[in-house]
């Protein structure tokens, strides 16, 4: 019942801050929205540990979430001089890296990784994941493991 409560006030903040109108039918209306949502959820079943992951740490996944923009940010830059350059100065590689955490920080793991521009996540596996890189410094950035590590310290 907790991951509903937790569920159903996410829903309403969203609503609140996306929709800004503050009226009470449409307060009414939003509030049955969110729950309705948060009933189909457990009708549904999918509100565990996937679904619904409460023990990843707040404060590290917002610190992990203003990273990974900065690394879209600075992953953004380096493909778009790499097309704009006149020798277009490539050198794609497919490589395994590895993945040994849980199936929630996995899949982030695997989803940041086809976030960053450059590189994308063809296959996932129990304990690693086939990437495919524009370049070999891809490559090598994501073997250096900073990712892997941050993505590691929201589990902890």
């Amino acid at each position: 019942m907790l991951r509903a409560a937790v569920l159903f006030m996410v829903l309403l903040l969203l609503w609140l801050l996306l929709s800004g109108i503050y009226e009470p039918l449409l307060l009414g209306l939003g509030i049955a929205s969110c729950a309705f949502v948060v009933w189909i959820a457990l009708r549904k079943d999918v509100l565990d540990a996937e679904g619904l992951p409460m023990h990843l740490h707040l404060g590290r996944s917002l610190h992990y979430a203003a990273w990974l923009a900065w690394q879209v940010f600075l992953s953004t830059l380096d493909v778009t001089w790499r097309i704009w350059h006149p020798a277009l100065p490539i050198s794609p590689g497919v490589r395994h890296v590895p993945a040994e955490l849980g199936d929630v920080a996995r899949v982030i793991y695997a989803n940041s990784i086809t976030l960053t521009p450059g590189t994308v996540s063809i296959d996932v596996d129990a304990d690693r994941i086939l990437v495919h890189s524009l370049t070999e410094e891809g490559l090598a950035g994501l073997e250096a493991g900073e990712m892997y590590r941050r993505v590691k310290h929201l589990e902890e």
